[in-house]
């Protein structure tokens, strides 16, 4: 299991990286993981995504 620091760091990456599809990328990191039976990487994926969401801000109209 990934420590926070781990977590957050990953998700600043992608956000860097993607912009605000990282977070699609995250949601389907984790789909992906889950039909392969690998809950414990789909857990990640999913706090990852949480993390980016947080990153991410409130949402503006």
């Amino acid at each position: 299991m990934m420590s926070e620091m781990q977590i957050h760091t990953i998700a600043r990456q992608m956000l860097e990286r993607h912009g605000q599809q990282a977070i699609v990328h995250a949601a389907q990191n984790a789909v992906a993981c889950e039909k392969k039976g690998e809950t414990e990487q789909a857990t990640e994926w999913r706090h990852v995504e949480d993390a980016m969401k947080i990153m991410r801000g409130p949402h503006q109209s």
